[in-house]
Order: C-alpha cells, then structure tokens, then sequence
C-alpha cells in the first residue's frame, strides 16, 4: 500500500505539472498539443545536468540545477510554438503535433552524439543518473519521499495565486475569453499569449525530469514519455482549466499509473490474473471513458486555439 502511494504521487506530480502548463497555455488562447515534447526536451535538460554535475555537489545544488535545467530547456522549446502560432499565426494543432514528433527525435539524436563522442561504440539514447538521483529523495521509514513532490505542491499553490489572485492570472484569462475586449482596455495580448505558452515550456519541462526519474535510474530517450503529455491534457480537461481540480484528477490518474507497477504487490489483484498490459492501459481507457462522459460539459476558454489578429473585431 505505501508503494502504491509513492507512486501515486510521483504520477501525480508529474502530471499535476503538465497539466497546469497545458492551463496556462490554453488560458492565454494557445492549444499547446506539444506537451509530449516539451517533457522530452526538458527531461533531456535534467538528465544532462545530473549527467554533468560535479561528483562532490550537494544534494541542494543538484536539485537546484536540474530543475532550472529542464525549466529552461522546456521554455525554450515551447518558444518554437510561441513564434509559430502567435507571431505567425499558423495551425496550432499541426505545429503541436510536429514539437511532439521533433522531440522525441531530437533527443533521441542529441544522447546518441554525446553517447557516440564519449565511447564510439556505444550508440544508444541512454543517459544514466543512478547516483544523481539520490539527491531528490528522502526516506522516511518506508516511504521514498521525493523533493519534487514537494515542489509540486508549491507549484500547484502558486499557479492558483497566479492565476486567480494576480493582475496577471486575470489579464492572461482575458486573452483565451476575449482577447479583442482585452486589447481595448490596454492589455498587449501578443505578450500575454508569449507568457502564457513559456510558462507551459517550464512546467511541461519539469514534469518531463519528474517522469524518467520515477522510480528508474536511466532513461532511453528513443521511448519519450509514454503518452503522458497527452494523458495529461485529459487531466485538464477533466479539471475544467482549474488548478485546485486538476490536482484530484490527476490524483485519479495516478492512482491508475500506479497499479501498473505495484499490482503484483495485491494478492487479490494477482488472484484474477489480468495480463500486465491490460493495467498499462488502463489509465488511457479510463481517459477516454473519463472525456467521453464529461467533454460536452467542459468549457474551455473561448478563444482557444483562434490566432489573434489586433484588426479583427
């Protein structure tokens, strides 16, 4: 029951962040599809610097560095999506989907040439943290309590504030209702679209480092994430845009992650012997279930995913 926890709250971490970037993005007018690639990108960005971090580093440095790494490298790949849907206005859709193919692919390219120039035989997308990884975790009693969850939660807190308590949060909803209304009053839409879609980089990307630490020590690029940048605009959707019910759905979800890795540890579970693939699935079938049921009742933001055009009224 505690791994179950403990995994629960990892996948949950995991996509409590990606889905409040997904909100942010959307909330400015923005349909950022391309979450699986920014969790890519931004797990390169963390791996690489658990990779290159001195061997004496203190656990606060090396937590420090890998979470501003792949900050940093998700915002700047979410930028591709910024300049192309706002500054050039084209399909939001297909560029989303094109990150979501160039991450993994560029990934995959960038780990094989550093793999290649440190050891020309080995040619695999494998980077591995086993002894950086250390850093993030605690242990209490036998629960493996990880600082990222900890840094979720402040996240998530910080996004509600953000977004419901700040002239920002209000001026940045105004753009996904009715950006027209809103560049009437003075508020530069462009701008806000801009930030809204880089602070989707920077939690898109820290939930990338979150994924492939959970629970292994090396990760293989040429996999990507598992279909959870997508998983995770499900969780958004079925929070309604919200930070405080993203937070139970992605709970739920997790819940579902989880029992994939930790069924064998139920005898009731291993007494109806459903093959190991059918709880891989499960958290995508109760995804389309979940959305199948709930969809027509969501509202989104209402200018999602329609270019701006300041002459339009």
């Amino acid at each position: 029951m505690i791994l179950l926890l403990q995994y629960t709250l990892t996948f949950a971490s995991v996509l409590i962040l990606v889905a409040l970037g997904g909100c942010f993005s959307e909330h400015s007018g923005v349909i950022n599809l391309g979450l699986e690639g920014v969790m890519i990108m931004g797990a390169l960005g963390g791996a690489l610097a658990m990779r290159y971090m001195p061997g004496g580093s203190s656990h606060f440095a090396m937590l420090l560095v890998v979470l501003l790494a792949a900050a940093l490298i998700g915002m700047i790949y979410s930028s591709l999506l910024a300049v192309a849907c706002i500054n050039f206005k084209a399909d939001q859709t297909i560029v989303g989907t094109a990150l979501n193919m160039l991450g993994i692919a560029g990934a995959t390219v960038i780990v094989k040439a550093i793999n290649t120039v440190a050891n020309p035989d080995d040619v695999s997308s494998t980077i591995q943290y086993a002894g950086a990884k250390k850093a993030f975790l605690v242990n209490i009693g036998s629960f493996e309590f990880s600082w990222f969850m900890l840094v979720t939660l402040l996240l998530l807190i910080a996004a509600y504030v953000l977004l419901y308590k700040t002239r920002f949060g209000l001026r940045l909803m105004a753009c996904g209702e009715h950006p027209q209304a809103a560049n009437s009053v003075g508020i530069n839409v462009y701008k806000m679209r801009w930030a809204g879609v880089l602070i989707s980089g920077v939690l898109g990307g820290l939930g990338g480092i979150v994924f492939i630490t959970a629970g292994v020590s090396e990760w293989r690029f040429e996999y990507g994430v598992a279909g959870f940048g997508f998983l995770s605009l499900a969780v958004m959707i079925f929070g309604q845009w919200k930070p405080t019910r993203i937070a139970l759905a992605a709970l739920l979800f997790g819940m579902f992650r989880a029992l994939s890795n930790v069924y064998a540890g139920f005898e009731f579970l291993k007494a109806m012997n459903i093959p190991s693939p059918v709880y891989n699935m499960m958290p995508y079938i109760i995804s389309l279930v979940v959305l199948a049921f709930t969809s027509k009742k969501s509202r989104a933001p209402k200018a999602e995913g329609i270019p701006y055009d300041k002459g339009q009224r």
